[in-house]
């Protein structure tokens, strides 16, 4: 095995352009479900071919057949004008193709230098694993990815967004001449994501052809050569990205323009209904301070966001509030009441839960289906004399399916079956049907499609009308701006600023949190690109279960 691709010989001129892999016709099938339809897509030598989609739309589809994961119904893959069966992903790798998937695929008991080189290892000449290059090559990748993270580093102790680079550090560990990123940012700051994207360039300098998917439709615009758009299994639009701009894609994607901004809704607030107060949290492994003497309120129908950098300490702070790590010292009281001696069921129990940032390992449980999922919070309340009354469970599940409209054949519906935005908004639900008065979310919209971005936060927004109160995290400025009441930013684990964002800018947000503006628009009426639904305008309080609107999705 040799050096990451990006240690290559520039290419040639003459192979910059050229197609490389082809898919030609491919459609896949589940059960009666048609992921793809048809669909030809190229890929070529030495640029950045976007893919854009709502949830549903077959992207991951495609791209998990493209790299040997899943095989076509129909269709055919043509590798340097041969025809390939890819009969998995060590074959596809064999063949220069590697693939960054948007849940992470790292194996948490192992460490970083492990995760890079698991089924390629590297050899002595005496046969045994050459651990020390590993070791070397790993150093190497992070300084490279410009993180500080030891190759003997536990995958299981890193953040969800160290996570993402490791899985970035192993595609460039392999020798990859065909590059497939799904979603590699949704868990980046900014200044990450343009670490991020030099590589890239620094990889297509070199011939490598990537394909790269994401949510992010301004971020992905803008490292895009060309643009191809998949809708309900069809491709429906391919140009040169010199040609597009972020009207025409979100028209593309729902056959809509697109906009949402919530700054201007209502603000009839009421008590604190969270009150943290000098909150500090150590980290358990190296006791290292995490969250420093924290105070912040969250009022009865207020939403608040709480921005920052990756490693600011906005995770650790949300999972010490749910009961899931202990503080070292301060207090938090929900409606007033101390819950410093309950666990996460008692908070929850109490009206205080938690949306995770890693849906696949902390949100859903795999082995259950949609409507398992959707009651599992709260189950004690259709608990009669010990056992559980079903038809009651029935007619929640059913109506919390409805109220965040989660596309399912079915509560019997495995939920491991569902798109990414689904399954988020199972998690969602969950935590809806415990009737809460504060809602806690993680990077709430990660890896959510353009539509259901607007549609999550216009359940939110409606929520807060009844009196639910929100925090929750994003790293996304664009949220941040049209998607909360105020702005709280938290930088090396104490709050630094807080913002009112009808009357603050992108760039005052970013440098308070120690993030550079410098690619960011510096429009101080930002537009963020999904739909936004219409809200039943309403004050009362909140007194009976959640009711929610939510977005549909479905197959990736």
């Amino acid at each position: 095995m040799s050096a990451p691709a990006t240690a290559a010989a520039p290419a040639d001129a003459d192979e910059i352009g050229q197609v490389v892999l082809r898919a030609v016709g491919i459609s896949k099938t589940y059960g009666v479900t048609k992921a793809l339809k048809g669909v030809d897509f190229d890929v070529r030598a030495g640029q950045v071919t976007v893919l854009f989609g709502e949830n549903g739309a077959g992207k991951s589809t495609l791209m998990k057949i493209m790299s040997g994961v899943e095989q076509p119904t129909g269709g055919q893959l043509v590798l340097h004008e041969e025809p390939v069966t890819l009969e998995n992903t060590v074959d596809a790798v064999e063949r220069g193709i590697s693939i960054i998937h948007q849940e992470t695929s790292l194996c948490p008991n192992l460490n970083v230098r492990d995760n890079i080189f698991l089924g390629r290892e590297l050899h002595t000449r005496m046969g045994g694993i050459d651990y020390a290059r590993e070791a070397d090559i790993t150093a190497g990748l992070m300084r490279q990815l410009e993180e500080e993270i030891a190759p003997g580093t536990p995958v299981a102790d890193l953040r969800m967004g160290q996570q993402q680079i490791v899985e970035i550090a192993r595609a460039l560990a392999a020798e990859t001449r065909i590059l497939i990123m799904d979603e590699p940012t949704s868990a980046l700051s900014a200044s990450e994501v343009e670490v991020l994207f030099r590589v890239i360039r620094e990889l297509t300098a070199n011939g490598v052809a990537i394909v790269y998917i994401s949510h992010h439709l301004e971020e992905a615009i803008s490292i895009a050569d060309h643009a191809v758009v998949l809708r309900d299994g069809d491709l429906v639009a391919h140009e040169p990205a010199s040609e597009i701009d972020l009207p025409w894609v979100v028209h593309q994607m729902t056959g809509k323009q697109a906009e949402y901004d919530f700054r201007e809704e209502p603000r009839d607030f009421g008590e604190a209904a969270l009150s943290v107060q000098n909150l500090t949290v150590a980290d358990l492994g190296t006791g290292r301070v995490v969250v420093d003497d924290v105070s912040i309120d969250v009022r009865a129908g207020e939403i608040v966001c709480l921005y920052g950098l990756m490693g600011a300490g906005r995770t650790e702070l949300m999972e010490a509030l749910a009961g899931r790590d202990p503080v070292t010292a301060g207090r938090v009281l929900l409606n007033g009441d101390d819950i410093a001696d309950l666990d996460v069921s008692g908070r929850i129990s109490r009206g205080l839960g938690l949306v995770p940032e890693d849906r696949q390992r902390d949100g859903v449980v795999q082995l259950l289906s949609v409507g398992s999922n959707l009651s599992l919070a709260g189950l004690r309340t259709v608990v009669r004399r010990g056992l559980i009354a079903r038809g009651s469970e029935s007619k929640r599940i059913r109506r919390g399916m409805d109220e965040v409209t989660v596309k399912a054949a079915g509560p019997g519906t495995p939920i491991t079956s569902l798109s990414g935005g689904n399954q988020q908004k199972v998690v969602i639900g969950k935590l809806l049907m415990t009737d809460p008065s504060v809602l806690l979310l993680d990077e709430p919209t990660r890896g959510i499609d353009v539509g259901a971005k607007g549609e999550i936060f216009a359940l939110l927004f409606k929520e807060a009308q009844q009196g639910l109160g929100v925090l929750y995290v994003t790293s996304e400025i664009g949220e941040a701006m049209t998607a909360s009441h105020r702005i709280v930013v938290m930088s090396k684990g104490r709050i630094v600023r807080e913002f009112d964002p009808r009357t603050s800018t992108r760039a005052e947000v970013m440098a308070a949190s120690g993030e550079s503006a410098s690619a960011e628009p510096s429009d101080p009426d930002p537009v963020v690109d999904a739909p936004a639904p219409d809200i039943p305008k309403t004050n009362s309080p909140k007194t009976s279960p959640s009711t929610t609107d939510g977005a549909t999705g479905g197959p990736q």
